[in-house]
C-alpha cells in the first residue's frame, strides 16, 4: 500500500486542530521554553561544559520533557474524541480504521518531534556549542523516543479514559524513577533505548546507555509497531461494538 493511502488529510487537519488547541498548546510551548531558559541561565552562570550539557539534556530534556510531550501528543491525538463520543462521527466516515490511526500517529509524531527534538538541539548548542556532538546526539534520541512514545500513548488513548494519568505514571514514575534506579527496569525504558543511539553519535564517554544499540533500536521499533497495531485493533473493536 502506498504511503499516501495511509494518510488522510482531513483527519490530520482535525487532529492538528485538537492537539494545538489553547490548553494543550500552552503546555507544549511551556516545556521547551523552560528547557531553553534553564540552558541559557546555566551557560551564563557557568559557561560551556560537556558534563553539564549532558546532565541537563539527559536529566530534563530526555527524561522529563520528551515523555511529557509524548503523553500530550499521543493521548491528545485520539483520547478526547473517544471521551466525548465524537469519535462516532469519525468512524461513520468511509475511512479505514488503520488509516485513521496511522494519520493520527503521524500528526502526534510531528508535534512531539517539533516540540521536543528541536528545542533539545537548540538547548544543546546553547549549553556547549555541540561539543562532542552532544546536542545532536540528544536531539536524535529525543526524536526517536518521540516516535515510540507517540505510538504507546496513542494506544493508551484508545483503551482508557484515564490515558493521560496512565501516561504520566509511566513517564514520571517508571521512566524517571524506576528506570534510573532499578537496573532491570532500564531495559524496558524508552529513554534508555533512545540513549543507546545517542551514545553511538556522541563522543567517547559523553553519554552512557544501559542497553546496547541493536537492542535499543529493536525495542523502539517493536514498541512503535505494537502500539500502532493494537491501537488500530482497538479502534476496529469500537466500530464493531457501535454497529452491533
Amino acid at each position: 500500500m502506498a504511503l499516501h493511502q495511509l494518510y488522510h488529510p482531513t483527519v490530520a487537519r482535525l487532529t492538528y486542530r485538537g492537539l494545538l488547541g489553547r490548553r494543550r498548546a500552552a503546555v507544549l510551548f511551556a516545556l521547551p521554553a523552560l528547557l531553553l531558559a534553564i540552558s541559557i541561565a546555566i551557560r551564563a552562570l557557568s559557561g560551556a561544559d560537556d558534563e553539564t550539557a549532558a546532565n541537563v539534556l539527559g536529566g530534563f530534556a530526555l527524561a522529563t520533557m520528551v515523555p511529557l510531550i509524548g503523553v500530550i501528543a499521543g493521548t491528545g491525538a485520539i483520547g478526547p474524541e473517544i471521551d466525548d463520543g465524537s469519535v462516532v462521527y469519525l468512524l461513520s466516515k468511509p475511512v479505514k480504521r488503520h488509516v485513521i490511526i496511522v494519520t493520527k500517529l503521524t500528526v502526534a509524531i510531528g508535534v512531539a518531534v517539533a516540540f521536543s527534538a528541536v528545542p533539545t538541539l537548540i538547548a544543546g548548542f546553547v549549553l556547549n556549542g555541540n561539543s562532542q556532538q552532544i546536542a545532536v546526539a540528544y536531539a536524535v534520541a529525543a526524536a526517536v523516543a518521540s516516535v515510540a512514545y507517540s505510538a504507546i500513548f496513542l494506544f493508551l488513548g484508545t483503551v482508557t479514559r484515564h490515558a493521560v494519568i496512565a501516561g504520566l505514571v509511566y513517564a514520571l514514575v517508571w521512566e524517571s524513577l524506576f528506570g534510573s534506579l532499578i537496573p532491570g527496569a532500564r531495559t524496558l525504558s524508552v529513554q534508555q533505548w533512545a540513549l543507546a543511539l545517542a551514545q553511538r553519535i556522541a563522543g567517547d564517554g559523553a553519554i552512557n546507555a544501559q542497553v546496547s544499540l541493536p537492542l535499543g533500536l529493536t525495542l523502539l521499533a517493536v514498541a512503535t509497531v505494537a502500539g500502532t497495531y493494537f491501537a488500530a485493533r482497538k479502534l476496529r473493536a469500537l466500530t464493531l461494538a457501535g454497529e452491533e
